[in-house]
């Protein structure tokens, strides 16, 4: 059975710094400064570089959307989430630490793409699992603001790690850039420690792996059949995959965008990183309340037409200053777009079936998350310019806000 007793304030405390532990990952690799300096530095032809930064974010989604059900039926089975976070939060560290190797030379872009499709798979992995404890530790009625706390705690960490680097790292030079890579993976290495001292775990249920795997693989073919029978869950889990997968490209490819539409130096894409991580953060702990008002839902759908809004209008923007201003705004409705996702898939999640449910969760955040920037990469390219590989994004918003609205919200 699922351990239902509410952790201690620090235990979750302690949760909540996975996600400040994670978030340099994500910010400095994945979207602002290695994203930037691979395209830029290492393929040399920016418009070729996000095409190919787009293509790895899509072989590395498909994998998460294979592995993640799968690994969360087996951990539901044998109980304990942190051994599974505490190995590939090791694979993500590693690989990232690795970046540091990348020169700056067209023969290094295939080393690059595949440690970097390496670590995002171990980064969202670890999420999945660190997803699930979520229903475990926090109480019902607090569920939306402890997983809006959490989100803003991310983007706070990605925001102070973004400082230290514009303070202490020379950007414009290569080794400076490469050597981000290492702050990135000591930072998350450190800041992740605290999850696996205070926030209590399921119980060891003593099986072994083989049986485990065994016996989680039936378990997920019996939740798949009764899927049939939750057609709530359903249509979130689709809606999910479908807004989910903007987000997702919006992260991969936001960095590059700014400095091939706009011509913005690495340095300003750092600034301008900063700033959307303090209106990311904001607006997650400040929606997180609001979650637990009106509802999760309402919550997300506040979000999507946000997204959708000021992205059309950054589109047809051309000025560096204007594009800041909304950009800037558009972090208000990031963060509650993924933690009240988050918060309702906690309030619908059988008990028991915690791992398991976020990890096809997991499924619906990457089924298709190989799709979006691969289309953000051949609009690119076929047009020959990042603004019509930005548009692609707008449709998932929209296409996933209609799904979310045919969503029942189970009582509390």
């Amino acid at each position: 059975m699922s351990r239902r007793t509410p952790a201690s304030r620090l235990g979750i405390f302690a949760w909540a710094m996975f996600d400040w532990a994670n978030s340099a990952f994500t910010t400095v690799v994945i979207t602002f400064v290695f994203a930037t300096y691979f395209a830029k530095g290492v393929v040399g032809d920016e418009t070729l570089g996000t095409s190919y930064w787009g293509y790895a974010m899509s072989l590395s989604g498909l994998c998460i959307a294979l592995l993640a059900p799968i690994f969360g039926a087996v951990a539901d089975m044998g109980g304990r989430r942190k051994p599974w976070i505490a190995g590939f939060t090791t694979l993500c560290v590693t690989a990232t630490a690795m970046l540091v190797f990348i020169a700056p030379e067209p023969g290094y872009a295939l080393p690059a793409l595949i440690l970097v499709a390496l670590a995002n798979i171990g980064f969202e992995m670890g999420v999945v699992f660190n997803n699930a404890m979520l229903p475990d530790i926090a109480r019902a009625d607090r569920i939306g603001r402890i997983s809006g706390w959490a989100w803003g705690f991310g983007y706070a960490g990605g925001l102070v790690c973004l400082v230290i680097i514009l303070v202490f790292f020379d950007l414009g030079s290569t080794d400076h850039l490469r050597a981000t890579s290492l702050l990135v993976a000591a930072w998350f290495a450190l800041f992740a420690i605290p999850l696996f001292l205070w926030t209590p775990d399921q119980p060891d249920r003593h099986i072994g792996f083989g049986r485990a795997v065994l016996d989680g693989l039936a378990l997920l073919g019996r939740t798949l059949k009764a899927l049939r029978n939750q057609g709530n869950i359903v249509r979130f889990l689709l809606a999910h995959m479908v807004y989910g997968d903007g987000l997702v490209t919006l992260f991969a490819m936001g960095g590059v965008f700014a400095q091939s539409a706009f011509g913005m130096t690495t340095n300003e894409v750092l600034q301008f990183a900063v700033a959307i991580n303090v209106t990311a953060g904001l607006g997650a702990a400040a929606f997180g309340w609001i979650d637990d008002k009106i509802g999760p839902k309402p919550t997300i759908q506040i979000s999507l037409i946000g997204l959708a809004g000021l992205g059309v209008a950054i589109l047809m923007v051309h000025d560096i200053m204007t594009f800041l201003i909304l950009g800037a705004a558009l972090g208000i409705f990031v963060g509650p777009a993924q933690s009240a996702s988050r918060s309702l898939l906690a309030r619908m999640v059988p008990q028991g079936q915690e791992t398991e449910i976020f990890g096809l969760y997991a499924l619906s955040g990457k089924a298709t998350a190989f799709l979006g920037p691969l289309l953000f990469g051949l609009a690119t390219a076929a047009f020959g310019s990042a603004r019509a590989g930005m548009a692609t994004i707008l449709m998932f918003f929209v296409i996933g806000a209609v799904i979310l609205g045919t969503v029942t919200v189970p009582r509390r």
